[in-house]
């Protein structure tokens, strides 16, 4: 097990890449693989869709200017919200946060301004830390994220005497992807495995299913998050390496510093 660090990006030397973020998020780092010597398989083991009720969830979104804070969660948080609101503008007096340098990427992209992002850490309990919701009693606080999800952020708010709503504007599936064909190429194309959620590490191995298992298991695997680190130790993967980040750069990062070891 390792941690990879902000070290100057390398050559990864022919090395194969398993990509498994949800196809329309998974260009940037394949394209960032391939420049540095790298070769991507992508092989998605998530895909995104809309809420399932779509009138409710606009009904909601209606209501945004009444929010004292609204906490995006994700990049795909921001996709959806922009498609579902008239207009496809967030309202003026807002506070805007986001969860990580993705998330702020992609309010930023649509014009937003982001008053609250974390430093260093991208995750609930990094945005909890920050000075900005240390003090939030009787505010009325908006998370914006998929369907289900962690319930620390809005517990914490809570328990700070926040008002805390959800707006859930996508859902996360797992694809029926045959992995017959992955599996036959595996041991001459791939070489590590990146994932940046446990409900995709857990998707894969539920595609892969029983005759992918011990492989996908001895294949070094890169991570986001300490708790993705333990989910991982917790299902027997021998080799797992945390990047620094959540973001196609820190990914690299942590590919590379696998190669140098």
């Amino acid at each position: 097990m390792s941690h990879a660090g902000s070290q100057a990006p390398c050559e990864l030397g022919g090395a194969g890449v398993l990509v498994t973020r949800a196809a329309h998020q998974a260009g940037g780092l394949s394209e960032l693989i391939s420049r540095h010597g790298g070769r991507p398989v992508e092989f998605p083991a998530v895909c995104i869709a809309g809420p399932e009720e779509p009138d409710r969830v606009r009904a909601l979104l209606g209501r945004l200017a009444s929010y004292h804070t609204l906490l995006f969660i994700s990049p795909n948080a921001v996709q959806y919200t922009l498609r579902l609101i008239d207009g496809g503008a967030l309202p003026p007096g807002v506070r805007i946060g986001a969860v990580g340098k993705g998330t702020a990427r992609a309010l930023a992209r649509a014009g937003v301004a982001v008053d609250i992002v974390p430093e260093g850490r991208f995750d609930s309990e990094a945005l909890l830390a920050t000075p900005a919701l240390a003090q939030v009693a009787r505010q009325r606080i908006l998370i914006v994220r998929g369907r289900g999800g962690r319930a620390l952020l809005g517990d914490t708010l809570s328990a700070r005497g926040a008002r805390v709503e959800y707006a859930e504007v996508y859902r996360r599936l797992c694809p029926g992807t045959p992995a017959g064909a992955l599996l036959r190429r595996w041991s001459r194309d791939i070489d590590l495995v990146t994932v940046t959620s446990a409900e995709i590490l857990d998707n894969l191995r539920r595609m892969l299913g029983p005759a992918g298992r011990d492989t996908l298991l001895a294949t070094p695997l890169v991570v986001v998050s300490t708790r993705m680190r333990a989910h991982a130790r917790s299902l027997g993967f021998q080799q797992v390496i945390l990047a620094d980040g959540a973001d196609d750069p820190a990914l690299l990062r942590a590919l590379c510093a696998w190669v140098g070891h």
